[in-house]
């Protein structure tokens, strides 16, 4: 056993070695014909586990989001060999895949569309391929879902990778799609070579993303997470949609309640009744989360360590939140164009540098109005940041004075 221990450590040490080749410059064909059978018997959750060990060794996340397609390229040959797991109508990876397939029969509907466009100038043609665009558009949830439900359950494991490289990705490719589709929107046909170059550029970075889905992510995610972690995200998609897909029914995960009737049974319901303590007066738990989902403005608690504790869900969040983010570093649920000022603040929080900060950004086609504010006891000890978002077009929009409410009709939602 210690000598099969021993060959796997040397296994990966050797492989991180021909990725830190690639990062130094050594082409992947250089690097295929040195080491053509070992990258075959690489599997799906073995690359991932070695990009992972890069990143904890002190690889920027930025260098290997860049040579990401180099690493698959390197181990492309296995990977092709490898089949597909097989899931059940209604789980989770059975639909992400399932909108990957539509996906590449969208991208193969709006090639030939592209195609017709670099022969001529077709009007025809650029309608369609724009109307294809905003269905494309579409393909946001997928992603939304990908960050906000799957990834949080691969970082309980100590896996960081994908939310950090993958979410990168997505980003690139969300501006990228999101040029593309203002260039469509000139119905002139005069940046006909520019858009059908940048639909090329676009069509390749979500082929590749969903082959990196396929053979890496989607098989890594079925070895880690549990059956209570599949249920809880498959819980969490309806409040992103889905692409184009319905989700089957035939998949039920096995819950605690399943293997063990008797713990709900012997767990106490807490006292939601009783009233609680405050500085300035005493509230029981109703009536804590009818205030705090009734506010004009969404609020998200981050203890010292950085753990997301709680969110308040409003009738209309601004920025998406599920339960998978119960306990995941904030600085996990952010873009990583974003973490480094995420990280900035709380270290002048914790330093003691500024108590606040605030941002105000157009979001969604509404004025948002983002501020943080650090936590403080007794002592002015850092006990934590509160995230409090909230949209300002109205506000803005206010003008002169108004004092009486005789004249206002009663609204009711």
């Amino acid at each position: 056993m210690s000598e099969y221990i021993d060959n796997a450590t040397r296994r990966k040490e050797t492989v991180k070695n021909i990725l830190r080749s690639l990062h130094q410059g050594r082409s992947v064909n250089e690097v295929k014909a040195e080491f053509s059978e070992l990258l075959r018997e690489v599997g799906s959750s073995e690359i991932a586990e070695i990009e992972q060990m890069l990143m904890n060794e002190g690889l920027p996340v930025s260098e290997i989001q860049n040579l990401c397609d180099v690493h698959v390229a390197a181990f492309r040959d296995g990977l092709d060999d490898q089949r597909p797991p097989e899931t059940i109508p209604g789980h989770p990876l059975h639909t992400l895949r399932a909108e990957n397939l539509v996906l590449l029969g969208l991208l193969d509907e709006l090639q030939g569309y592209a195609a017709q466009l670099a022969e001529k100038a077709d009007g025809k043609a650029l309608y369609a391929l724009r109307m294809g665009l905003e269905r494309l558009a579409q393909f946001e949830r997928h992603y939304l879902r990908k960050e906000n439900l799957l990834f949080p359950f691969l970082e309980g494991y100590g896996f960081m990778g994908p939310s950090k490289v993958m979410w990168g990705i997505h980003d690139e490719i969300r501006a990228d799609l999101s040029q593309l589709r203002a260039l469509a929107a000139d119905l002139s046909l005069n940046h006909r070579a520019k858009l059908v170059a940048d639909f090329r550029t676009l069509e390749t970075s979500l082929r590749e993303m969903a082959y990196k889905e396929e053979k890496i992510l989607f098989p890594t995610a079925l070895e880690m997470l549990k059956e209570q972690d599949w249920l809880a995200v498959r819980d969490g998609e309806a409040d992103f949609g889905y692409f184009m897909v319905e989700p089957g029914r035939e998949w039920r995960a096995v819950t605690h309640d399943d293997l063990h009737p008797e713990w709900g049974r012997a767990q106490a319901a807490p006292d939601v009744n009783g009233p609680l303590p405050m500085s300035t007066g005493a509230l029981n738990l109703e009536q804590i989360n009818l205030m705090l989902t009734h506010l004009p403005v969404d609020i998200t608690f981050v203890n010292e360590q950085d753990e997301v504790c709680f969110f308040s869900q409003t009738r209309e969040r601004i920025f998406d939140r599920t339960a998978a983010i119960i306990g995941r570093k904030v600085q996990n649920c952010h873009p990583p164009q974003s973490v480094g000022r995420v990280q900035r603040i709380l270290d002048d929080f914790r330093a003691g540098v500024r108590d606040t900060a605030e941002f105000w950004i157009p979001f969604g086609g509404k004025f948002v109005h983002i501020r943080y504010f650090a936590l403080r006891d007794a002592q002015g000890c850092y006990r934590g940041t509160i995230e409090v978002t909230q949209y300002l077009a109205p506000l803005r929009a206010l003008q002169g004075e108004k004092r009486l409410l005789d004249d206002l009709q009663p609204e009711r939602n």
